[in-house]
Formats: C-alpha cells, sequence, structure tokens
C-alpha cells in the first residue's frame, strides 16, 4: 500500500483496501458505494467463511483467485441478494460493520446431544 493509498483511504474515514478485505473475512459490512454509472448503492456483504458460500467449480466468483484478478475492485457475498457482487474500491463513501452479526446467537452451532 502507497503512502497516497493510505492518505487517501484517511481522508474518506475508510480502511485501505487489505483492510477492508480482512474485515470483510471477519464481519458483516454496509459498503456504501457509487456504481459506475452514478448511482448510489448500499450493500450488506462479507466474506465471512460461515456466511458466504463454498467455492465451486461452475460458480468462478466463489473462488478465491478469480475474485481478486482486479486490484480495482472487491468481491464480496450480498447477503441481502444472496450472491456474489463487486464494487470498485476507488468509489466507496462509507463501511459500517453489522453488530447484529457479531452476535453469539448468529453464528452457527452443531448441537451434539
Amino acid at each position: 500500500m502507497t503512502e497516497v493509498e493510505n492518505t487517501v483511504a484517511s481522508l474518506k474515514g475508510i480502511p485501505t483496501k487489505i483492510d477492508l478485505k480482512n474485515q470483510l473475512e471477519q464481519n458483516v459490512m454496509v459498503v456504501d458505494f457509487n456504481k459506475i454509472s452514478g448511482d448510489k448503492r448500499v450493500m450488506t456483504c462479507t466474506l465471512r467463511e460461515d456466511i458466504k458460500p463454498a467455492a465451486t467449480k461452475t460458480d468462478a466468483l466463489s473462488q478465491k483467485k478469480v475474485r481478486e484478478i482486479s486490484d480495482a475492485t472487491v468481491s464480496v457475498w450480498d447477503i441481502n441478494a444472496k450472491g456474489w457482487r463487486s464494487f470498485r474500491y476507488d468509489r466507496i463513501n462509507s463501511v459500517d460493520i453489522v453488530e447484529e452479526y457479531e452476535t453469539e446467537w448468529y453464528n452457527k452451532t452443531v448441537d451434539k446431544s
């Protein structure tokens, strides 16, 4: 990450791209961004292993190496649309962690009784 990228992230009040990906792997987040068309979009998304579907050969975006092809975009699992979506990192307006997904009741446990 360059000093310019760190400064831009700091000025916008958003995590760096690397930090954002790390946060998405641990949390469900609301990302507010502008689409290429200029339309504003707010998406609830994650990269958490216990929420996103397992990788398959038939769904290329489920494969991490495919999702990371472009440095400009971030590919995520959209919680509401239940599908893979992407957005350009440089078009993010804000990000917030969704608190309800941090609670223990959400993490699925196996009843061994």
